[in-house]
């Protein structure tokens, strides 16, 4: 009887599989996603050939990843240039010392141009830094709003009119506002990175706000009837019983923010010519030269690789911190 079900089902008797069916679940896993990309590129290769524009060829794969090795040997050679810089302040400083102990040596910042890397680092820096802000705010207000009836309906109405306004249309907004009250001499941070960083915030805040809401009204009542039976406190009983049955949801928001935070920055920044790789990409359009083309499409591929890395990064992130690991199964 065993060796008939393991010859139609390709599993044991007590409903495990194989090691071939193991294997060849393995092998599937590994290989469709490697011939889609295949596909993807052939057809992405076969379409740029027949794309002519004014600035020539659309870029196919080839192009893109002769751009990617070109962009990273300008990243080397220019952290060569910093280090020529600094190396050299420090040879004309100690001779200065060596004349006369009681100068004070100066160290002047490079000021030479950003590179791709450091264009990719300056965005998810910002992105990173909306994001977390946009949490803190979001999640208890989310909490409170999912554990108070009344509470949710005075603050619902502004929620729903504010949550269909594009971040980009606080961007103007946003910008004169911390032009007007961010004033210093020597700020500690940039006035662009503040106008990224709360323009970001103000489009991460509402899906987290929602799903976090959502999640909290969604707790099992006999949960929260455990927690009266063991006469736990309001925080104990958030801590202990709410939080946790609300992660899925939480998290949920959280990917929602995340990835709409991810585009709103780069649209954002070509915008606002704040430093990253939207105005990397804006830079490139207005420059026009032969290689730009190839450098937007590097940049293109660079930000989906990123989004989809911060979207497994927070799928990683929900298995840790969950109880019930198959909600993070995707």
């Amino acid at each position: 009887m065993n060796a008939l079900i393991h010859k139609f089902t390709g599993k044991t008797s007590d409903g495990e599989a194989t090691l071939s069916e193991r294997i060849f679940t393995s092998l599937k896993v590994a290989t469709l996603p490697i011939f889609g990309i295949v596909v993807f590129l052939l057809l992405w290769s076969l379409a740029a050939k027949q794309i002519d524009t004014s600035l020539g060829k659309f870029p196919g794969p080839q192009s893109v990843a002769q751009e990617v090795v070109g962009l990273y040997n300008e990243h080397v050679a220019e952290r060569e240039k910093a280090d020529a810089f600094y190396e050299r302040q420090e040879k004309r400083n100690a001779a200065r010392v060596a004349k006369d102990p009681t100068y004070e040596p100066r160290i002047r910042n490079y000021t030479g141009k950003e590179t791709f890397l450091d264009q990719i680092v300056t965005s998810l820096i910002t992105v990173m830094s909306g994001f977390i802000l946009a949490a803190v705010f979001a999640v208890p207000l989310g909490v409170l709003l999912g554990l108070s009836s009344a509470f949710n309906t005075a603050v619902n109405p502004i929620i729903q009119i504010f949550k269909p306004v594009s971040p980009l249309a606080w961007l103007p907004l946003v910008t004169m506002v911390v032009s007007a009250t961010y004033v210093s001499d020597d700020p500690f941070f940039a006035k662009s990175f503040v106008n990224s960083v709360i323009t970001v915030m103000l489009c991460c805040i509402w899906p987290m706000i929602i799903n976090t809401s959502i999640g909290v009204a969604s707790v099992d009542s006999d949960w929260l009837n455990v927690g009266k039976v063991l006469q736990l406190s309001p925080i104990k009983k958030i801590q202990k019983i709410v939080l946790p049955a609300s992660i899925p949801a939480i998290f949920t928001g959280m990917r929602m923010s995340l990835g709409i935070a991810w585009m709103v920055l780069i649209a954002a920044e070509m915008l606002a010519q704040n430093p990253g790789l939207g105005k990397f990409i804006w830079d490139e359009f207005q420059n026009g030269s032969s290689s730009s083309l190839s450098r937007i499409m590097t940049a293109v591929l660079v930000i989906g690789l990123i989004g989809f890395c911060l979207d497994r990064a927070m799928l990683v992130i929900q298995r840790w911190v969950s109880w019930d690991k198959a909600s993070a199964a995707r």
